[in-house]
């Protein structure tokens, strides 16, 4: 196994390293400024001027671009919980953004969820300042503990950019990338798991090939934590090599459901047990993947639902 740190938290997601240990460079470099900014995450709840001013701009997507149907806020646990779930379309991932945008519109400021994001989105000009002002946080250890200790919630797609660049003729394949550490995290914040299925991310745009081997050639993953280099139909460019956000989302019908929530032991000694911790994961692999089914059978066609 690899003991460089930023492959390790990329394989594992949320697994035991700390936003300290993630990336170990000379100041001065890429890499320090880089982590300079992931370090500057906060977990205080979005502000409500912020909050005003995007549901502006998301009643409109939500109800004209995207058509978003949403269903299970019923089964929405109480007390702070971890949602796990699936997010598709390449870097803009709109069925995840939906699914914050219609937390924020249910909830305004009573109830704060926190999205995660990929270091390298979260490190870009403009867009990174942006996730601090709505409370999206990095995938790190300490982040989200933090978050938990807050009493907020926390929703984590452990795939990563395995999962979001996925080819579009599996965009109804559910992929968690066999990384766990959600299920240990669930563990030390005393939180269950509710697993979310959605569909429609992967319509936005279309993924032709998931370029491992353009990837393997531009060394993305020392550069960007990726095994990937998506090759695209999208527009405005057509066919493309995405290596960075570069595409408009097309109006893809999205569908969200949260699902029957998880209970996760409490006990600190079920952190270790590795048996325990592959049971939890496939249950949460298996709900989602139900869930993923059931709201694909009411797709009509692609970009129209």
């Amino acid at each position: 196994m690899s003991t460089n740190p930023a492959r390790k938290i990329a394989e594992t997601a949320l697994e035991d390293t700390s936003t300290e240990s993630i990336i170990r460079k000379k100041p001065g470099t890429v890499s320090s400024l880089r982590k300079a900014r992931l370090d500057t995450w906060s977990v205080e709840a979005p502000s409500a001027e912020t909050i005003q001013t995007q549901n502006k701009i998301w009643k409109y997507l939500l109800k004209y671009y995207f058509r978003v149907e949403m269903a299970g806020w019923e089964k929405l646990p109480d007390s702070p919980t971890l949602l796990v779930g699936i997010h598709s379309g390449t870097w803009l991932t709109m069925d995840a953004w939906v699914l914050c945008a219609l937390w924020l519109r249910k909830f305004e400021t009573r109830r704060t969820l926190h999205g995660t994001a990929h270091d390298t989105l979260f490190c870009m000009p403009g867009i990174g300042k942006y996730f601090k002002k709505v409370g999206v946080i990095t995938a790190s250890r300490d982040s989200v503990t933090a978050a938990f200790d807050k009493g907020h919630d926390v929703v984590v797609w452990p795939g990563g950019e395995l999962d979001a660049m996925r080819a579009w003729s599996k965009r109804d394949k559910v992929t968690l990338g066999n990384r766990k550490g959600f299920v240990r995290q669930a563990i030390r914040s005393g939180v269950p798991i509710t697993p979310v299925a959605t569909t429609g991310g992967h319509d936005t745009v279309f993924v032709l090939s998931e370029g491992r081997a353009i990837a393997k050639r531009l060394n993305l993953k020392k550069w960007v934590r990726s095994e990937i280099c998506p090759v695209i139909l999208c527009v405005p460019f057509g066919i493309t090599v995405e290596a960075f956000p570069m595409h408009i989302p097309l109006p893809s019908k999205i569908r969200v459901e949260l699902l029957d929530p998880i209970e996760v032991s409490t006990d600190p000694e079920k952190e270790n047990d590795q048996d325990y911790i592959d049971k939890l994961y496939t249950k949460v692999e298996r709900s989602i993947q139900a869930g993923v089914d059931h709201l694909a059978t009411k797709r009509k066609f692609p970009v129209f639902g």
